[in-house]
């Protein structure tokens, strides 16, 4: 048995690098890179060789034994310089849905190979859940002028299917149904999903839960904006401090 394909989606992983990104490195098509990985394909002893050297990994290593994430750290290449890390630091890569490739995870969201190949956002978060980032690209979300605008990026966590209904009513959720993708609030009455938006002109959506394919409740934010940090009440205080030192100044 080849460990060659489990070690080059090591490597792919320790130096983030997609697989359409590595294949390019060695003159190969995406889909005999993922051939490999898989073990649906061997490769030629010449891509072999061009791996090997390019990354110093001895030959024999890198077809007999399944390689430890240190070891691949210590290895050289033109992209890193050779670091002892007995523990290295990592942040979570977080698969991203944007503008430009939300039609294609809608069709793909099953799809392995897809979703390893989406654009990566990395971020120091402490969590083994699996998870999403996504693109705000409407204002269904916004009211006036608080909520999430576009641009924004959230970050959500997968929710099983058995554990729809246990969804906290309000919870902002990332849905995606067989057609779209719906940023919105959620409201699970009995098999029914309720969708709301934060903008008072938009109405509501229903789905029967079983139309459902996934669904990401949000747990973070990440803004492309400093909100105020002072709030309404501490304004109208300072206001009338002012006020009132104008009074004392005129007694």
């Amino acid at each position: 048995m080849s460990f060659f394909g489990k070690n080059i989606r090591k490597i792919r992983s320790v130096k983030t690098l997609s697989q359409q990104a590595f294949a390019e490195l060695f003159n190969l098509k995406r889909g005999t890179l993922g051939a490999y990985e898989e073990g649906r394909s061997e490769p030629k002893i010449e891509t072999i060789i061009k791996i090997a050297n390019y990354f110093s990994i001895p030959i024999d290593d890198l077809l007999k034994r399944e390689l430890t994430v240190n070891e691949l750290l210590k290895f050289k290449s033109s992209l890193s310089e050779q670091h002892d890390l007995s523990n290295p630091e990592t942040f979570k890569q977080i698969p991203c849905i944007t503008e430009k490739n939300t039609t294609d995870y809608i069709s793909n969201y099953q799809n392995r190979s897809f979703v390893q190949d989406m654009v990566q956002v990395t971020l120091p978060v402490d969590s083994s859940e699996t998870m999403r980032a996504f693109v705000v690209t409407n204002l269904e979300m916004t009211n006036q002028n608080q909520g999430l605008f576009p641009k924004d990026v959230v970050l959500g966590t997968f929710v099983k299917k058995d554990k729809y209904k246990n969804i906290e009513h309000g919870s902002i959720v990332l849905v995606l149904t067989k057609d779209q993708l719906i940023l919105r609030k959620a409201y699970v009455i009995n098999n029914t999903l309720v969708l709301k938006a934060e903008h008072q002109n938009i109405d509501e959506l229903n789905f029967v839960l079983s139309e459902i394919n996934e669904i990401w409740k949000i747990t973070s934010v990440y803004q492309r904006r400093i909100t105020a940090i002072s709030s309404g009440i501490e304004d109208k205080l300072s206001m009338l401090e002012k006020e009132f030192a104008k009074l004392r100044s005129q007694i």
